[in-house]
């Protein structure tokens, strides 16, 4: 079984994916880190973060083991993934990838922002979690906030401003729902409700479908 999670930053996709991972048996992607691990090779080898060609040969060479280094997470890394997401030579390179990875035998779970609509079209299920932009905003300030970094509400709420717009915006595999994607809103939801409404949401549709 294949279940493809999008939707813009902050929306809650990633908790979701990794919940819904857990609770089905599922392996999880989060696709992201993808393009964070090749925001970081460039920086680390001191190029540009607008040279494609630099940025499509790192994701050529992406080393898969480095998935889990948590400079990934570090300030910064998320709008330079979202820099290098907008080429297409490096969303070509990474698709393969992704499409791999989804093919284990157990199944699996991928989020991101072109899942349901280009890396995996034919994926079981498809969800595309949105969220207002302020609350949004403020949950991602709070995130911040905890780990004790220097951040301002407006500052955060320019920040994903930007990142929607460079997503929704590129030429290539811009963020949308796919047009057989459920919408899950979880503005007025908290993680728990809104596994519980994915969760239900998955097992209606596999059912349907009668997926193992």
């Amino acid at each position: 079984m294949m279940i493809a999670i999008d939707g813009p930053a902050a929306s809650g996709k990633g908790t979701l994916a990794r919940r819904i991972a857990v609770h089905f048996k599922l392996a999880h992607l989060d696709t992201g880190s993808l393009y964070r691990a090749v925001a970081r090779d460039i920086r680390r080898h001191g190029g540009s973060l607008e040279d494609a060609a630099e940025a499509a040969e790192m994701a050529r060479q992406l080393d898969p083991d480095t998935l889990s280094d948590p400079s990934l997470r570090d300030p910064g890394v998320g709008e330079a993934a979202s820099v290098v997401a907008k080429f297409p030579e490096v969303r070509h390179a990474l698709r393969e990838f992704q499409r791999d990875f989804a093919q284990q035998k157990s199944g699996a779970v991928l989020d991101g922002r072109d899942i349901g609509t280009i890396v995996l079209p034919d994926a079981h299920v498809k969800i595309f979690v949105i969220a207002d932009l302020d609350v949004r905003a403020r949950r991602r300030y709070n995130e911040l906030m905890v780990r004790g970094e220097p951040v301002t509400f407006e500052g955060v709420l320019a920040a994903i401003k930007g990142r929607d717009d460079r997503d929704m915006n590129r030429s290539t595999s811009p963020m949308k729902p796919a047009a057989d994607a459920h919408l899950l809103d979880t503005t007025k939801l908290d993680i728990e409700a809104a596994f519980d409404a994915a969760v239900d949401l998955i097992a209606r549709k596999i059912g349907q479908q009668g997926c193992p």
